[in-house]
């Protein structure tokens, strides 16, 4: 009997033993396949997105950039709206200051009245007279008292109405003030998206080779010099020296803009050593004494459109649909303009761009 049982007892081990070398094979066999389809994977990847040549990188680079410019107008176009919000926000926060104001007097008279009454509360009228020392004085100090009621009974209709309109005004503040959180929140989801699409542009570069990245620098850099060597003179008075002289506001608003070449472009940025597009532009006519938006969307209705055969030094040319780019005419077929992150304030082809309209600045 325990001869057998013995004999039983190695039976299931031996079993055991070839059960888990059983696992353990074809655990080895899925790592291995696993191993190998990782490194299937890997190399695949790699194959699927190799490094780019150096022209792909400039036409990646550029289009990147341009999302960013993009994004960036859109959160321009979003400046008036805030700025208007903030104003109606700041007076409404005025006025519930002066109402609340008007509510505390009301208060403060109604407790006034309160007391003068609570004097005079403490029995009847007629037991009053009948125990006054000076009946007529008692008389005239009833009257008083009557026209105190009276008063009372005003005030309190005053402090309901001055209550109601604080009520009305603190409403609208929270109500103005949800919309301005919305509208900034709005601008921060378009500041986050410019800077994703600038991040996603240097993982380009980054696959580049480090000659490749220097001569990139290289050619930049001769570009914003290259712009730079185009200026006219400074001094803000001649322009004599612009590709087209122009006269008047016009003529004072490209001497601005043209003496900006070479300046680098940065969002949100409107001088004077740094531009975006519609800053360059407000910057510009600024000079000239005329009040522009910095929003190219806002700017294309902030004067007379005119067609593009009938340009003239100065206009203000848009670009896009919907539009996402301004750029100031200066004669010859040709435009001065911030263009866009990663290259300098320059002038370059009317065309270069999907044209979408043009104004005249008044």
């Amino acid at each position: 009997m325990g001869t057998a049982r013995a004999d039983e007892g190695i039976d299931r081990a031996v079993a055991s033993g070839r059960i888990n070398r059983t696992k353990g094979i074809a655990l080895a066999a899925i790592t291995s396949t696993a191993v190998a389809a990782g490194v299937f994977l890997i190399q695949t990847g790699a194959d699927a997105d190799p490094a780019p040549t150096l022209d792909e990188a400039k036409k990646q680079v550029a289009a990147l950039q341009h999302k960013a410019e993009q994004a960036g107008e859109s959160a321009n176009d979003l400046r008036g709206q805030i700025g208007a919000s903030q104003a109606r926000v700041k007076a409404l926060q005025a006025a519930i200051g002066k109402q609340q104001g008007q509510v505390d007097s009301v208060k403060k008279q109604i407790g006034s009245l309160a007391v003068a009454g609570y004097q005079t509360s403490g029995m009847t009228t007629t037991a009053q007279l009948l125990l006054s020392t000076n009946p007529d004085q008692f008389l005239s100090q009833a009257s008083t008292a009557q026209a105190f009621a009276g008063q009372q009974n005003s005030a309190l209709r005053r402090y309901q109405q001055a209550q109601g309109k604080l009520t009305d005004l603190q409403a609208s503040e929270q109500t103005e003030l949800a919309a301005l959180q919305a509208v900034q929140s709005q601008q921060d989801t378009l500041k986050k998206q410019i800077q994703t699409n600038l991040d996603a542009a240097e993982k380009v570069l980054g696959k580049l080779s480090d000659a490749e990245r220097a001569r990139i620098q290289a050619e930049n850099e001769k570009e914003a010099e290259e712009a730079r060597d185009e200026r006219p003179s400074r001094d803000g008075d001649r322009t004599d020296d612009l590709p087209v002289p122009a006269n008047g506001r016009a003529g004072i608003a490209i001497q601005a803009a043209m003496a900006q070449l070479g300046d680098p472009y940065v969002w949100g940025a409107d001088g004077p050593e740094s531009f975006d597009c519609s800053g360059l532009t407000m910057y510009a006519w600024g000079k000239a004494g005329v009040s522009l938006s910095h929003s190219s969307k806002a700017q294309a209705s902030e004067g007379r459109r005119v067609s593009k055969s009938q340009l003239m030094p100065g206009d203000l040319v848009f670009y896009y649909s919907p539009i996402s780019h301004v750029g100031m005419y200066i004669g010859n077929g040709r435009i001065v303009h911030a263009s866009r992150p990663g290259k300098p304030v320059k002038t370059d082809p009317l065309d270069l761009m999907p044209f979408n309209t043009a104004v005249r600045p008044s």
